[in-house]
């Protein structure tokens, strides 16, 4: 598959599957910053800073 079929797949996906794979992406690379998560059971699972990725 290239890169132009995964992204004509990608753009004719639903809002909340695209949502689903920015997170799964994001949380993928590996950049050594902190950022904003939501985990089930951790405060509430509201948003909260994520420690070190």
């Amino acid at each position: 598959m290239t890169l132009k079929e995964l992204e004509s797949q990608i753009l004719a996906l639903p809002s909340t599957e695209k949502a689903a794979i920015i997170q799964t992406l994001t949380q993928t690379i590996n950049i050594g910053a902190r950022g904003i998560r939501k985990t089930p059971g951790v405060c509430g699972g509201e948003a909260c800073i994520a420690a070190r990725l």
